[in-house]
């Protein structure tokens, strides 16, 4: 016969036991409950604005360690010690392989937001190759220094294209005539070659990529230099270089019409990600710039103070519909100086083209 006094411990017993359990599964319960509840990245704003006189230029160095969600964060790092603490205001990703450019966009806005930094604008391209195995991703960004660096202003010069119509060309003699060309862009606005901050070559191939490079470093020793490959099979072979260069002193005002080079001396610029169109038809090109004229209206600026373009486009319909919307959105007196660039693809696998910008703001 089992005792009162055993009977009192044996239900304390029980007791304890219940009430554990009920505590342990309570705490699995709130585990599981936490880990179920993913927190959404911050979305990117569409456009930023800064300061003209101190914008600085960056170009992260290729890596091919990991996969691209791994090669992202490295780049963001590198970003973050080149930077020195400088706000990085807009990123331009270019994305070879197959990865989902999505992770671009949401890994920039988790490590922005982790370090409590303001998120910058993205332009997100995917592009045919870029000039290491096994590279996935380069990131070129403009961030707002901590001192004046361009207290005359900048200069902009678009793409200097030069094509052959056989793919299989090589594509050094075309770039050489592509740095002819961009060596007299930049005198034209009253610059020399220490005044060029940034130089990106769009390549059909990569061969004697090293000759090209050092002759680019010669010309150009304090410019952070880029090097893609726009398309995998390109319908003909191409090199087309564009620059950003500081101004020594103010250049002439260009003709109406004549915009070949965005000369920025207001006292602000407002720098937008990419807009893509979303499908190829007019009314989709027409959407993607409505779309961009509300972003650039949302920090009091308009597609008419626009001075410099970037087209990305799958096609050469694509492209033309692009263009095409230019005398409905942009200043047709002063249009604006455009880079346009045949590219893979972008985020979404619908879309035709993308266009990013860049506007004056007094």
């Amino acid at each position: 016969m089992v005792s009162p006094k055993c009977i009192k411990v044996l239900s304390i017993a029980m007791l304890v036991l219940a009430l554990t359990a009920a505590s342990w599964a309570a705490k699995k319960k709130k585990k599981e409950d936490e880990t179920q509840i993913l927190q959404l990245p911050k979305e990117l704003p569409s456009a930023v604005v800064g300061e003209t006189r101190r914008l600085a230029f960056y170009v992260t160095p290729l890596s091919a360690k990991g996969l691209l969600s791994q090669q992202i964060r490295d780049a963001l790092k590198t970003l973050e010690r080149e930077a020195g603490g400088n706000t990085v205001l807009e990123i331009r990703a270019f994305v070879a392989g197959t990865g989902d450019l999505r992770r671009v966009r949401d890994l920039v806005s988790e490590t922005f937001s982790s370090r409590r930094q303001a998120l910058p604008a993205l332009s997100l391209i995917r592009v045919g190759g870029l000039p290491l195995e096994g590279a996935q991703v380069v990131l070129e960004a403009i961030a707002a220094s901590r001192k004046d660096l361009f207290p005359v202003g900048l200069a902009l010069i678009p793409a200097q294209t030069v094509t052959s119509e056989n793919p299989l060309d090589p594509a050094m003699p075309l770039a050489e005539k592509s740095l002819e060309e961009l060596r007299t862009a930049v005198k034209s606005v009253g610059a020399e070659a220490p005044d060029v901050v940034r130089v990106t070559c769009f390549l059909s191939s990569f061969d004697n990529l090293a000759v090209t490079r050092n002759s680019i470093q010669a010309a150009y020793p304090h410019a952070a230099l880029d090097f893609v490959e726009p398309e995998r099979a390109p319908s003909h072979a191409a090199a087309a270089c564009e620059a950003v260069a500081g101004l020594r002193a103010s250049p002439r005002a260009q003709a109406a019409g004549q915009s070949k080079i965005a000369v920025l001396s207001a006292p602000r610029v407002v720098l937008s990600g990419t807009q893509e169109s979303f499908g190829y038809e007019e009314r989709d090109a027409r959407l993607a710039f409505e779309r961009l004229g509300r972003a650039l209206q949302a920090v009091s600026v308009s597609l008419h103070d626009v001075t410099f373009a970037h087209v990305y486009a799958v096609s050469r319909k694509t492209e033309g519909q692009a263009r095409a919307m230019w005398p409905e959105f942009f200043d047709p007196a002063h249009p604006p100086a455009a880079s346009v660039i045949p590219v893979e693809g972008f985020p979404s696998p619908d879309a035709g083209f993308a266009v990013d910008v860049i506007a004056a703001k007094d």
